[in-house]
């Protein structure tokens, strides 16, 4: 997957991203920098991407 690739983040994740981008901006930072924190803090929450179900350890093990 090419850097900067969002096709494999969820509608949801990609909504978070929108809000949290928009959060950054009215905070006085750039368009480009608001953008790059708030698709960290998805990653950060989430892992990153979509998850497949099979393979994946359940919490606990």
């Amino acid at each position: 997957m090419p850097q900067g690739d969002k096709s494999a983040y969820t509608d949801k994740q990609k909504r978070q991203a929108e809000h949290i981008e928009e959060s950054y901006e009215e905070r006085g930072l750039s368009e480009e920098e608001a953008e790059r924190r708030a698709w960290a803090t998805v990653n950060k929450q989430d892992g990153g991407g979509k998850k497949s179900g099979s393979g994946r350890k359940k919490s606990g093990e």
